[in-house]
Parts: C-alpha cells; sequence; structure tokens
C-alpha cells in the first residue's frame, strides 16, 4: 500500500513533463513560423525555372559537391543549351557514314515532300525547301533526339493556310501573306521557346493522345480532298476547309469542264507507284530506301515526260519558276505592329501547340525504342529557336515529321548529324538543281502529298482508345469531326474542350470501385465489372482510381463510401446479424501516380 502514492506521483510527474514538452514544442514552432525566411522573390523563381532546363539537376541540389566556378557553371549551362558539345566529343567516323547515308535517304524524301507542302501552304516552293535548311541545322545544335527529321509537315502546312487565308488572302497579295506567314512563325517560336524555358510543357498535354489521333485523322481527310485540285488540274477552287465546300467545289468543277484529264491520268499514274513503293518497303524492311526514293524519282520521270512531250502545252499544269540559292534575310519582312498583330500572334500559338504535340510525340516514340529519355521542356526551347531563326530566314513552322523520322531511322541513322547531312543536301539542290524542275507536274506533288497521308489515320489506335476509355474516345471523334465538317479551328477547339471536360470530370467524380475476391485468386477486381467477385463480410474494399484528391471531389467520395457503408450493413444486419468490421480503402493509384511523377517528371 506504501507503494501507491509513490506510483501515482510518478504518473504526475510524466504527465507534468509531457505537457511541458508539448509546451515547448508549440512555442519553438511558433517561432520558427515567425521567424522564418522570406520565400523566393519571383524573379528568383523564374532564374531557376530557366537554369533547370539546361542544367542537369544533379548539378544544382546536390550539396556534397564543392561549389561550382562560373566557368564550369557557365560551360554546364551551355551544354545544356546545346547537346551537341556534349556529344560531339566522342563522334566517331562510323557513325558519320551511318548517318551520311540516313541524310542523302532523307533528301532523297524531304526535297519533293518539301515543295508539295509549300504548296500546300500556299506559298511559293522555295520556301518549302528553305524550311528544310535552316531548321534542321538549328536544331542539331540544340536538339536532343538522335532520330528526329526536322522540315515541314503536312498538318501544320495546312492549319497555315486555312488560319491565314481569313486574315489575307494569297490569291490577291501574295507578298502580304508570306510576310504575315513568316510573323506567325516568329510567334510560334517565341510561344514554344517560352513553353520550354518556363516549364509550361504540361499545357501542351491539354491537348489528348485521342484528341491529337482525331485531329490527325480529320486533317489528312481534308488535306487529301484539297489535293483532288491538283491531281485535276481545276483552276477554281474554294477556299474553305471542310468536306462539303471542298466535294461542291470538286463537283461544281468537273460539271463545268474546269479541269484537265491528263493531269489525273499522270498524278494517279505516280499515286500507284508511290503506294506500291511503300507497301513493298513495309514488308520487306531491307528495302526501306524504296519508298524513300520514290517521290525523287516521281518528281525527275514526271518532269521529264512533260518536258519531253510538251504535255504542259496540253492542259498538265506545272511548277514553272522555282528560285535558287541561299536562305534570304527575311526579318525585315516581320509584321511585329499594325492591325493583324493580334490574329497573328493567336495562329502562332495554335501553330505552335501543334507543332509541339506532333514533334514530342515523334521523338519520345522513337527514345523508347532506343532506350533514351527524351526532355520534353528541352525539346520546346529547341524547337522554338529554330522557328524564330527559321522566320528571320524565309522559312515558315517546321517540326518533326513521322514519316520522315521513320525513314531516318530505317536508314541508320546514329545522331541528329543525318539533319545536317539532309540540309546541306538540299541547299545544293537549291543552289544547283532548281532551274531543272520548271517542268515538274503540280499532280506529281498531289500525289506525294496523298501517299504520306496514310500514315497520319491511325484506326487501330481510335480502336483501342474506345475500348479503353469512352470519354477519350468522345474527344478523338469531337476532332475528327469537327475538321472534317466544320474548320481546322473547330476541330481544335472540340478537342481542347473535350479534353479540358474530361480533366474536370475525373477530378470532381473520380472512379470508385467497390472490390471483391476474384475466385481461387488472391486478386481483387471492381465487382460490377466482375459479378463472380467474393466480398468479404464485415469487410467493405473499396478502390479509389483517381490520384488528385482535392476539396473538389471530397465531398462526393465521402457520400459515396458512406452509402456503400449504410446499404453494406443493412445487408448483413438482414442475413447474418452481423455488423461492418472494416472499411478498407485501396489508395495504391495515388501511390501509382507518385511513383510515375518522379520516374518520369512531366514537362
Amino acid at each position: 500500500m506504501g507503494s501507491l502514492p509513490t506510483e501515482s506521483l510518478s504518473v504526475e510527474e510524466h504527465q507534468q513533463q509531457q505537457v511541458e514538452m508539448d509546451d515547448t514544442s508549440r512555442t519553438e514552432r511558433a517561432r520558427w513560423l515567425l521567424n522564418s525566411p522570406d520565400p523566393p522573390s519571383i524573379w528568383h523563381e523564374l532564374a531557376g525555372s530557366i537554369r533547370e532546363a539546361f542544367v542537369p539537376r544533379n548539378k544544382l541540389s546536390s550539396s556534397s559537391r564543392v561549389k561550382q566556378t562560373w566557368r564550369r557553371s557557365a560551360f554546364s549551362f551551355l551544354r545544356g543549351l546545346f547537346p551537341i558539345l556534349n556529344w560531339g566529343r566522342n563522334y566517331k567516323a562510323s557513325k558519320f557514314k551511318s548517318d551520311l547515308m540516313a541524310g542523302l535517304t532523307l533528301a532523297s524524301l524531304s526535297i519533293p515532300q518539301s515543295i508539295g507542302y509549300a504548296n500546300l501552304a500556299k506559298l511559293d516552293p522555295q520556301y518549302g525547301l528553305y524550311t528544310s535548311v535552316i531548321p534542321p541545322l538549328i536544331y542539331a545544335l540544340m536538339g536532343s533526339s538522335r532520330e528526329i527529321a526536322i522540315g515541314p509537315v503536312a498538318v501544320v502546312s495546312m492549319l497555315l493556310s486555312a488560319l491565314m487565308q481569313n486574315v489575307q488572302d494569297p490569291a490577291a497579295d501574295p507578298v502580304a501573306y508570306r510576310k504575315l506567314v513568316f510573323t506567325v512563325t516568329f510567334f510560334a517560336g517565341v510561344f514554344q521557346s517560352v513553353f520550354g524555358l518556363f516549364r509550361l510543357g504540361f499545357l501542351v498535354d491539354f491537348l489528348s493522345h485521342a484528341a491529337i489521333v482525331g485531329f490527325m485523322a480529320g486533317a489528312a481527310i481534308v488535306i487529301g480532298l484539297q489535293q483532288l485540285k491538283g491531281l485535276l488540274g481545276i483552276s477554281h477552287f474554294t477556299n474553305k476547309t471542310d468536306v462539303v465546300s471542298v466535294l461542291g467545289s470538286v463537283f461544281s468543277s468537273l460539271h463545268h469542264s474546269y479541269w484537265y484529264p491528263l493531269n489525273f491520268v499522270l498524278g494517279c499514274s505516280f499515286l500507284i507507284f508511290l503506294l506500291i513503293a511503300r507497301f513493298i518497303g513495309r514488308r520487306n524492311k531491307k528495302l526501306f530506301w524504296l519508298p524513300a526514293i520514290a517521290p525523287l524519282l516521281s518528281v525527275i520521270l514526271s518532269t521529264l515526260i512533260v518536258y519531253l512531250t510538251k504535255a504542259d502545252k496540253h492542259g498538265v499544269k506545272i511548277v514553272k519558276h522555282i528560285k535558287g540559292g541561299l536562305n534570304p534575310s527575311s526579318a525585315h519582312q516581320l509584321q511585329l505592329t499594325g492591325p493583324h498583330l493580334g490574329q497573328t500572334a493567336k495562329i502562332g500559338l495554335i501553330s505552335a501547340v501543334v507543332a509541339l504535340t506532333e514533334a514530342i510525340a515523334v521523338g519520345r516514340s522513337f527514345a523508347s525504342i532506343k532506350g533514351y529519355h527524351l526532355d520534353g521542356n528541352k525539346e520546346m526551347v529547341a524547337m522554338g529557336f529554330m522557328n524564330i531563326v527559321g522566320s528571320l530566314t524565309s522559312c515558315y513552322v517546321a517540326t518533326g515529321s513521322f514519316s520522315r523520322t521513320a525513314v531516318n531511322f530505317s536508314a541508320g541513322c546514329q545522331t541528329v548529324v543525318s539533319n545536317i547531312v539532309m540540309a546541306i543536301t538540299v541547299l545544293l539542290s537549291l543552289e544547283l538543281f532548281t532551274s531543272l524542275l520548271y517542268y515538274t507536274p503540280i499532280a506529281i506533288l498531289a500525289s506525294i502529298i496523298l501517299s504520306a497521308l496514310p500514315g497520319l489515320i491511325d484506326i487501330n489506335e481510335a480502336i483501342n482508345i474506345y475500348k479503353v476509355d469512352k470519354l477519350d474516345f468522345l474527344a478523338c471523334i469531337g476532332a475528327f469531326l469537327g475538321v472534317l465538317f466544320a474548320s481546322v479551328e473547330i476541330g481544335l477547339l472540340a478537342a481542347v474542350t473535350i479534353s479540358f471536360a474530361k480533366i474536370l470530370l475525373n477530378a470532381v467524380r473520380p472512379g470508385i470501385e467497390l472490390q471483391g475476391r476474384l475466385p481461387r485468386t488472391d486478386t481483387y477486381g471492381d465487382i460490377s465489372q466482375f459479378p463472380m467477385a467474393i466480398k468479404t463480410p464485415g469487410i467493405l474494399t473499396i478502390r479509389i482510381n483517381s490520384a488528385l484528391f482535392c476539396f473538389a471531389n471530397a465531398n462526393f467520395i465521402r457520400e459515396r463510401i458512406m452509402r456503400w457503408v449504410t446499404e453494406e450493413q443493412d445487408e448483413l444486419e438482414e442475413t447474418t446479424k452481423r455488423t461492418i468490421q472494416a472499411v478498407i480503402i485501396d489508395m495504391s493509384s495515388k501511390l501509382n501516380k507518385l511513383c510515375v511523377d518522379i520516374i518520369n517528371p512531366p514537362c
């Protein structure tokens, strides 16, 4: 009995000590909060964001390393800005042999495609060739993808002409139209650079993969229908891009005999040749070079046919004069003031996003095959700078081409030196051979573009999207139908709107599953998907599929869980007279999202 007061006293002393420790902890916490240093200024954060875009993170954050000197910091920054300084020191002659062959193969495809895409953008043919010279050289210095082929592409060319002709008619004043195209290219480069420098690449993700699949397919069909003008030799053609207007213009021209059959015969003959070459190249990987050189062979043969038969005198439309020589300066042609400034900036933003989306998708696809990581922010900076420089040297918006990148990859390229070889080859062609293209038929350029379009339509991917996510498929169909039956702008708007709506819907109404154990396994699945799943009596197992938990969905999740608890409780009381013992909430989707963010950080 005598020991009880001592034990009671020790318990009281322990409680008193605990209270004092809690008071001390609160006091220290309050002191740290009151005397905490000021947060970094916005300028400090912006500078850190720019520095982080180019200097490797381990060199910025490792406290165990000795502080870098100014020279080493500057050199690290330069190596981040110009990746060629990293791999160029170890470049070997054996790699150059592979890059040389890949570059020459790439040039044989790039020359005819560039001329055709310039025509699609409502520009003179030489501007497509200019765009295959300067941008690839700039990208070779600043880009980090080893396989991507830079130059004009069909979708961006069509996008530019569709948006720009609402501002300036290229037929009425081609010089003013060309100046505005250069201005749009400048703004596209500025926006792309800003996205990369300030690590805003996540903005591009609002255009989901499903929306891109639908947009590309719709754009491919629109581009193909527009090539009927060149394929049929039609003189009077609509400036609109929707299917109804284009088909109406075609039938009207056919009805009034505003077309020339020889163009159709010549174009279709070489289109069949190009498609056969493409088919053979896909069936036999060793003959990858056949579809690559087929467009150039088509240009050479068709030009000879027209020249020898004087077919231009019988209605066959030809390219005529192509201005040769080096890229002339276009800095003085930029329209950075005037009534169209806002419109050109808007078109520049749209072009920047579409071009970036295509380039990064292409670059990452081939980087994953080769087993290396592609930094999206550095790619944006490289794309931006190459388009800024391109706008000053008579180029329009350039990006990565999937078809030419596939050829470059198949040809065995090792580094971006293949882009340098391709650019030099195109430059030599501008200097020496443009006069030989005078009699090149327009129908051949149309057939070359048509032969490249099937790669933009991915039906299998659309089917997979439908099977996996119906909302994603809705974005895909919305973009497809918007481009096809309204306009390019409406298609893009539909794609972004549906994608953004899906993000909001997933945030506000996340997927919640009531799970049960699959028979004879330790695996749990959604009981609505697997009705045979066995629920454990007295235990409710719930899985939350969303990785985003916030105030917007907290009440919804709580109400859904409480409703299931109530329903399960009522069912148990009626059958077994038991109550729910535990509620298990599976949060693995949140953990998986955290792991993905750590391993593959967003742009």
